[in-house]
């Protein structure tokens, strides 16, 4: 009931959040549920189902990550003051924030049961013969156990990692910054934390995964042709997957480092009030938003990686190994990814209140912050984007020529 409450008075901005991160919910649990159709209407192909299933873990992660980067911004999870005195600490509030998560993917799980059942015909005559019917298993009767089970895969994952990332820390002396805390003053500990720990494993990481990527592939095909994989996902290399895991851990590993080095070259030598500001913030920021980035430039690789693999490829066996859900469950993960970011950012400026107000209270412009954040986010594109266009060129050389 307190969940509803605040519901009704947060701002629109947050109910905003709040129906993306149902809508990620829907599309997770109907691509959940059409794996279940597939399986219904091909007895005969329980493999190639049980990789399908396997490849929704993918856009499942990216949305319970988006869910607990909504859940970490949501002004009812912050601890306000008389807020304890009421009996809402921080255990509570953490509790709070999952069951307003929980409540929101629950909606987005009954849009996909609705939609699920609407296509299939299961609530009325079906609307598109054919294709979409079949895919989904239209006329085999689904079991309501497994689809329960398969609706209740979001709400329940997305609110039991918002209240790990909400729960309180308790911070043991001399230890490191927290980085899922707001920015603490030992700025210099947590730089050192961030440039040789992350940093050079991410980079190892991913030398690793763009290896086993090349030792998968094995030899090269003719000058010009597609390494030939066929039409089924359960054909793909395991090593290459393996690989791409590699590549992402590594990713998410070595962003925080490279958006901090970035914060250092932009207040390097004699700086200006912009560039000493921007690159300050972003030193700041790294360890918060550079993990949001990692996800999303190792999303971004693979698209590129497998455009360039099947994007000119021609239909048949040996062409795209990839059909429409395939292609929904890459736009979703992407979008996934890029709300995550940017609400990780949201999240940033939300703990730079004290900082800004400070400035603001100097006398400095909010022209002035604006154009700062304008170039932190300039810099941290020009840097990243590069690499991850060459993460992909590298991942996908072994497999054309």
């Amino acid at each position: 009931m307190l969940a509803l409450r605040l519901a009704r008075g947060t701002h629109p901005l947050v109910l905003l959040r709040r129906l993306l991160v149902a809508a990620a919910s829907a599309g997770v649990g109907f691509l959940l549920l059409a794996t279940l159709g597939y399986a219904l209407g091909h007895p005969d192909r329980g493999a190639d189902a049980a990789v399908r299933l396997l490849w929704c873990a993918v856009p499942l992660a990216a949305a319970v990550q988006f869910a607990v980067a909504v859940a970490r911004t949501d002004p009812g999870a912050r601890p306000l003051p008389g807020l304890s005195s009421a009996g809402l600490g921080p255990v509570r509030l953490a509790l709070l924030a999952a069951v307003s998560t929980a409540v929101s993917c629950t909606l987005g799980s009954v849009v996909a049961l609705l939609a699920f059942l609407l296509l299939r015909g299961d609530l009325g005559p079906v609307p598109f013969p054919g294709g979409p019917a079949e895919l989904l298993g239209a006329g085999k009767p689904a079991p309501f156990a497994a689809v329960l089970t398969l609706l209740f895969v979001v709400p329940v994952l997305s609110a039991a990692a918002g209240a790990l990332s909400l729960r309180p820390r308790k911070r043991r002396p001399g230890a490191a910054p927290d980085p899922q805390q707001p920015a603490a003053a030992n700025e210099h500990g947590g730089a050192r934390a961030t440039l040789f720990s992350g940093l050079p494993w991410g980079i190892a990481l991913t030398a690793a995964g763009l290896a086993l990527v090349s030792y998968a592939a094995g030899a090269p095909p003719a000058a010009g042709e597609l390494l030939p994989l066929p039409g089924r996902l359960d054909a793909i290399p395991p090593g290459a997957v393996g690989g791409w895991v590699l590549i992402a851990t590594g990713l998410v590993l070595a962003c925080p480092g490279i958006t901090h080095l970035c914060g250092r070259l932009l207040a390097a030598g004699r700086p200006g009030a912009l560039r000493l500001l921007s690159g300050r913030v972003l030193q700041e920021e790294a360890q918060r938003i550079g993990r949001p980035l990692g996800v999303l430039c190792a999303v971004v690789a693979a698209a590129l990686t497998a455009t360039r693999l099947y994007g000119s490829a021609p239909d048949g066996p040996g062409g795209r190994p990839f059909g429409p859900l395939t292609g929904m469950g890459a736009a979703l993960v992407l979008a996934c990814v890029t709300a995550t970011v940017l609400t990780a950012a949201l999240e940033t400026k939300g703990a730079r209140t004290d900082t800004t107000g400070a400035l603001r209270r100097l006398g400095v412009p909010a022209g002035t912050l604006r154009r700062a954040a304008a170039l932190r986010g300039a810099v941290t594109v020009a840097v990243l984007a590069p690499l991850t266009w060459l993460v992909a060129e590298l991942a996908a050389l072994p497999l054309t020529r």
